[in-house]
Parts: structure tokens; C-alpha cells; sequence
């Protein structure tokens, strides 16, 4: 986890009118916008880390600009249970359809959907923009920015994290590297109970964090800028297909 249990619940606790779903600290996913790339950590310890994408039109929880949310947000639905891999979906409901990796002409949600909650006012609004994390069949484009606002995956590596990801689990998405998990040393109980994690506390995500370039181009602010006009420009063609 990027921050000591104890951290985490006092964010929550500070935002609780967010939440809905009681969280699970015990399971946490931190996805990094600079490194396109999301870990999977249960007590402390690195689970697994997968290749993902964010969203083309940068970040931002404004509503009609298809950006990435930044903070921390919660697994609030899951849907999808024993759907084959490539399954597509629409508004959420199953199509019959199922397809290979890269079909050509094709960029629908397939495979799982893991709904997020925002946990705080930064990301108040994702619930309701529908932000996921989901698979794709467009996998050549896994590892940059492609998305509509969403989280994409590869559907097999979806398919993965979501039979390990339980509803209420954690989710924090950072403009910053992913954080170096010191795997193998025990971890300590505090006084109370709590048990600390083997993860090197990042920086907090403050003004100055948000300076710090998510890309090796482009600061976190132009790719708010970006996402602004882009949303802007797309909104009126991509009203009818947009998907997140």
C-alpha cells in the first residue's frame, strides 16, 4: 500500500459521505498514470502487476471530459462473473458477442467490469461517469494512454484481477511511479493491532506532486489542459458511441 493502514482509514474516514460500500484495506490496487501500469497488493504484499491504460484525453473528474480520475476510490460493483474472456458488454449488460484480441473495428467494454466509488471530493464524481476497470480487445494499445476515461486491461489479465479483487477493495490512481515493494520481510503489528506494510511510503499527492511529470513530455496540468480541450472537441462526435 502506498500509505500505513492507520493513513488510509483517516482519508476515509475525513471523506466517508463518498462512500457507500464499507472499504478493504487488506486488498488495495494503485494504478500509475506516469508508468501505465496497475499493482495488486493484499496485506502489504505485491499480488501481481499488470500493463494498463488510462485515458487519451488526460486527467480530471469533470463531467463530459472522458479524463482518468486521480485518488483514492473503491471497488463498489462487480460485474461479470464466469463471462468468457472477450465477452462484450453494453450499458452493462451482456451482448452474446464475444471477441478475439484486436478485432479489427472494434472498441466496446469486454471480459469484466469493476465499478469505482470515489473516496474523495477530487473524485467525487466517478461512480456516476461510469469509471472501470475493464478489458478491451484493443491490447496493441495497452501500455499508453487510450482509454475514455476508464482503466483498460488486457481481457485474460481482467479476468485474473477480478477473481482476486473482492467489492470494496481499495483503488488509488497516481500520477507518480508505482512504489517499490520490499517483498519477503515480515511486517510489524503497532500497539493497537494494525499491521504495517513493506511498501516505501510515496510522496502525498500535493500541488508540488502534481508538478511532477506523469510522462516523460507532459506535466500532470497540460495533461488536465489536454484532457479539457480534447473532451471539448470529441463531445459532440463521440455522444453517441463514447465509451468509458
Amino acid at each position: 500500500m502506498l500509505r500505513p493502514v492507520a493513513v488510509i482509514l483517516s482519508v476515509i474516514s475525513a471523506t466517508s459521505a463518498f462512500a457507500i460500500t464499507p472499504v478493504d484495506t487488506s486488498n488495495q490496487l494503485i494504478i500509475s498514470v506516469r508508468d501505465q501500469k496497475l499493482i495488486l497488493l493484499r496485506n502489504g504484499d505485491k499480488v501481481a502487476t499488470y500493463p494498463i491504460s488510462t485515458s487519451m484525453f488526460g486527467l480530471g473528474d469533470a463531467w463530459g471530459r472522458m479524463t482518468t480520475p486521480l485518488g483514492y476510490l473503491a471497488v463498489e460493483k462487480k460485474i461479470g462473473d464466469n463471462v468468457p474472456v472477450g465477452a462484450v458488454f453494453h450499458n452493462r449488460r451482456l451482448t452474446g458477442e464475444v471477441l478475439q484480441p484486436n478485432a479489427p473495428g472494434r472498441d466496446p467494454i469486454t471480459t469484466r467490469i469493476i465499478w469505482l466509488r470515489g473516496l474523495e471530493a477530487q473524485n467525487a464524481h466517478a461512480f456516476q461517469r461510469c469509471i472501470y476497470i475493464h478489458g478491451t480487445p484493443e491490447e496493441k494499445k495497452i501500455g499508453r494512454p487510450a482509454s475514455y476515461g476508464c482503466i483498460r486491461m488486457k481481457s485474460r489479465d481482467v479476468a485474473e484481477l477480478y477473481a482476486q479483487v473482492p467489492v470494496g477493495a481499495v483503488v488509488q490512481i497516481v500520477p507518480d511511479r508505482l512504489p517499490k515493494v520490499e517483498k519477503g520481510k515480515p511486517r510489524q503489528e503497532t500497539s493497537n493491532g494494525v499491521v504495517a506494510a513493506n511498501v516505501t511510503p510515496p510522496p502525498q499527492i500535493t500541488a508540488t506532486t502534481l508538478a511532477t511529470p506523469p510522462s516523460s513530455s507532459l506535466t500532470v496540468e497540460q495533461m488536465r489542459m489536454a484532457g479539457a480541450l480534447a473532451g471539448a472537441r470529441q463531445k459532440t462526435k463521440l455522444a453517441t458511441n463514447k465509451r468509458f
